[in-house]
């Protein structure tokens, strides 16, 4: 288990005299991201800490702290929450960690008593958002349908990795397990595993609208590479923190260790080294080099040659992954590989993920790579349009050039977007790996 924090502590020591002589502020914040990395990526840098502070409202329901929106050029108005505020709440870390705890109380705030947690919480407003047709006047979210990926696990061990402050179990080891409670009502696959109900119902929970995982799928609730690697940290984190908290792990420890051999044994291809969904390894005529094949890496559940040939075959190579603003969500090679959403481009927080996952194996010059060359990419479209891009061209052009959604009216990149840009973590964990 230790493992796979390794990475976060060499960040830690990296920063310590750093975050020792800061404020716990959205000062602190701007100072360091005019510290991290090259010279070229600090406007850009410092524009993603301004945005935070920007994108940050007062308490109000259904919140009892600050909340911090998705970011103020979403296309469809303030919403808080997804994974979005998970790689904004990793962002803020280490030079503001009060207002990152803030945000992960926030989150669970509005569990519901299934053990959902919500996806994107609308909130009032849209008024001030260019080309923003609809306007809410009341807050509302999906109690029922939808729940989003759980990585908000991290983020609070991130927390208290940084800080040391284990108190905060009491407060979400609960929210850990009821959660867990409804993956295993709501989202158990057939067989083993579990699953997002975009492969159902297509309500896009995973947070990859549009996937092309589920293109051709009519197979049923089967399970997916992400669902069960996600899942697969549920009950890491609720070994681990129950374990903290003196409390017998029985369960949690027996189906940590069952899932991790299903994700290795079952859910990979020995044959082309790739993790996959599956109904993938089933029926291979039904293999894609999506992105989310690589969940295994970053939860930890790959063995370590499982890692390195993954790192080595697909995330470093320019003919999968490894695009000029990496990673592409689709490798260039597919098929189905286009320049529309998550059908191709490249998302910042995912770039942020790949190199976790190297760091979770020892592959710091994997790591490095991957996000400088993205970050060289992003500082050079912002020093040309003066914003940060929802997604970014893998090949290198511009995000204007990309589509989002052609059947809606919003089929452009949106600007201002923080929940997927944790540029700062990104630039902070490039200088512990180079």
């Amino acid at each position: 288990m230790r493992k796979i924090y390794i990475f976060l502590m060499l960040i830690l020591l990296f920063n310590l005299d750093f975050v020792q002589a800061q404020s716990d502020s959205w000062a602190g914040l701007k100072d360091e991201a005019g510290q991290l990395g090259k010279e070229e990526w600090h406007p850009m840098l410092k524009y993603v800490a301004d945005l935070h502070e920007r994108s940050t409202h007062p308490a109000t329901y259904p919140f009892d702290y600050e909340w911090e929106e998705i970011g103020p050029g979403y296309v469809y108005g303030p919403a808080f929450g997804h994974w979005d505020i998970v790689h904004q709440i990793l962002d803020v870390l280490p030079s503001y960690p009060t207002h990152a705890l803030h945000q992960l109380y926030n989150d669970v705030k509005n569990q519901e008593p299934s053990g959902l947690l919500p996806g994107s919480i609308w909130m009032i407003g849209g008024e001030d958002v260019p080309n923003m047709s609809v306007k809410r006047d009341k807050v509302d979210w999906s109690k029922k349908d939808a729940g989003h990926p759980p990585v908000w696990v991290v983020a609070v061990q991130d927390y208290i990795e940084l800080t040391g402050d284990k108190e905060v179990l009491k407060t979400f080891y609960t929210p850990l397990v009821r959660q867990i409670t409804w993956f295993e009502n709501e989202r158990k696959a057939e067989g083993e595993g579990f699953y997002y109900n975009d492969i159902l119902i297509k309500k896009w929970e995973s947070g990859v609208d549009q996937g092309i995982r589920f293109d051709d799928v009519d197979m049923g609730a089967w399970a997916c590479i992400d669902a069960t690697s996600h899942v697969y940290w549920l009950y890491k984190m609720a070994n681990l923190w129950g374990k903290e908290l003196g409390m017998t792990n029985d369960y949690f420890e027996n189906r940590e260790s069952e899932l991790l051999q299903f994700i290795q044994e079952d859910m990979y291809s020995s044959e082309d080294g790739m993790f996959y969904d599956i109904w993938a390894t089933k029926d291979t005529t039904l293999k894609q080099t999506a992105f989310e094949n690589m969940w295994p890496l970053v939860v930890g559940a790959a063995t370590q040659e499982q890692a390195d040939r993954f790192i080595d075959d697909y995330l470093l190579n320019p003919d999968v992954f490894y695009t000029e603003h990496p990673i592409a969500t689709v490798g260039v090679k597919d098929p189905k590989f286009e320049l529309r959403m998550w059908r191709g481009p490249a998302w910042n927080s995912m770039t942020y993920w790949a190199a976790r996952g190297c760091l979770n194996y020892g592959r710091k010059d994997a790591a490095a790579k991957i996000l400088e060359r993205a970050l060289d990419a992003t500082a050079k479209v912002f020093d040309e349009t003066g914003t940060i891009w929802e997604f970014y061209h893998p090949l290198g052009g511009s995000p204007k050039d990309l589509e989002r959604k052609p059947h809606t009216e919003y089929n452009v990149p949106c600007k201002d977007y923080l929940g997927h840009n944790p540029m700062i973590a990104m630039a902070r964990m490039y200088e512990a790996a180079k």
